[in-house]
């Protein structure tokens, strides 16, 4: 029977999900020179905006043998967001799972390029402390458990981000991070997310230099912008009557909310190790879009399906940001949320003002509001005379328990008054 403290054999060859930040850039001589290893570098765009030429030269001139970049924009709205706006999933009321969402999508691609690389291990960036680290080895396990995995926050000596920049100058890598920019910053082209810093002590709102995508709402404009959001089948198509490619979607909407001041949230979330974080997440046409996807669901769909789906949207929710992409209980309820968004297609009209969202209008083919019912008119629609027995019915476990309560507390008088 083998030991459990085994000796593993030595990585030859590792694929390192690399987005050229501080962590990524110092594991690439990190691994080098702990495991003696080739390290190729993944390079995933999620609509990050970065200048990928730079990032891929960074990493070659870091120690990696090569460095791919990989365009997963397309894949990551169509696959993974469009997918969590018809689920309208929301961890803890606030957030819209941006971070959670791209990970998935940079893991999955991250092992196709090891597979197709002959490499026996992956890599990541991620601290022992945080989500990422989960999501990624999940995904890891999912769809290449015989490959190992390497967690250089879990195994070096740097405690801190001002220990990776030491780490940096001594290896001669650039970062642009410093000691007087402490954020930990994530961005896609659903969300920037800040952590880390000033952030980690100050539980009030978050100092101003740390939004970076939207105007402070005191200082967005002071006339109220309108925008017209047209869904079908639960996924959103045009702006103002014009169809849009999905990435160009996204855009138009970032921009526009951004400029208003809309898409801030600031929240102290349960991390799922168990601790507690603050974090400032900006999500701008994210917002947007959740909100015209919730009208047109509450103008669209049943009440029973509306309110069971409200369930289905927490554990969606709760399984996207625990990293259980890759489960068979993700993929159920993407079936069950399909069918529930055959109806969901419409236009929600919204208004934008200094950082808040109102609904202007709504309308839908298969709006299930009926004028000729949902009025005060009484009319011949509906008959008033059946809400008697049908709250005859309704109020019958009712009726038992007083008689009951009633019979008990005759017994009692009786017993006291002998």
């Amino acid at each position: 029977m083998p030991s459990s403290h085994a000796v593993l054999p030595p990585v030859k060859r590792v694929v390192l999900a690399y987005s050229g930040g501080l962590d990524t850039s110092i594991i690439i001589p990190w691994l080098r020179e702990n495991y003696g290893c080739e390290v190729i570098a993944m390079i995933g765009d999620v609509g990050q905006g970065d200048d990928y030429a730079a990032v891929r030269r960074k990493a070659l001139r870091s120690g990696a043998s090569k460095a791919y970049v990989e365009d997963l924009r397309k894949e990551f709205i169509t696959g993974y967001l469009w997918k969590a706006v018809q689920a309208e999933a929301v961890y803890e009321g606030k957030y819209l799972l941006g971070t959670s969402l791209a990970r998935p999508v940079l893991a999955k691609r991250q092992v196709e390029v090891a597979l197709a690389s002959h490499a026996d291990a992956l890599a990541h960036g991620c601290t022992g402390k945080g989500n990422d680290q989960v999501r990624f080895e999940l995904a890891y396990q999912a769809l290449a458990p015989h490959l190992r995995v390497i967690a250089p926050w879990r195994e070096w000596s740097i405690k801190s981000r001002e220990d990776a920049l030491d780490y940096a100058h001594r290896h001669h890598v650039p970062v642009a991070a410093t000691k007087k920019d402490l954020y930990s910053r994530d961005q896609n082209l659903w969300h920037l997310s800040h952590e880390g810093g000033p952030l980690e002590t100050k539980l009030g709102e978050p100092p101003e230099d740390a939004w970076k995508l939207t105007r402070p709402p005191h200082r967005a404009p002071a006339r109220e912008a309108t925008v017209a959001i047209d869904l079908e089948a639960g996924i959103p198509v045009a702006v103002n009557g014009r169809k849009l490619s999905p990435s160009r979607l996204l855009e138009t909407l970032n921009l526009l909310a951004s400029q208003h001041g809309v898409g801030r949230t600031d929240l102290v979330e349960n991390r799922l190790v168990g601790i507690k974080s603050h974090g400032a997440y900006e999500t701008p046409a994210g917002t947007l879009i959740y909100a015209a996807h919730h009208e047109l669901e509450a103008l669209c769909l049943d009440r029973e399906t509306f309110h069971y789906k409200q369930h289905v949207s927490l554990r969606y929710a709760e399984l996207v940001y625990y990293g259980q992409w890759f489960t068979p209980l993700r993929e159920a309820l993407d079936a069950f949320v399909a069918a529930t968004q055959h109806h969901v297609t419409g236009r929600v009209t919204l208004g934008l003002y200094r950082g808040n969202v109102r609904i202007l209008d709504r309308r839908s083919p298969y709006s299930l509001y009926d004028t000729s019912i949902g009025s005060f008119v009484m009319n011949s629609d509906y008959n008033q005379k059946d809400a008697e027995g049908f709250i005859r019915i309704l109020g019958l476990p009712l009726r038992l328990a007083a008689a009951k309560q009633a019979a008990n507390n005759g017994r009692g008088n009786r017993r006291s008054a002998g």
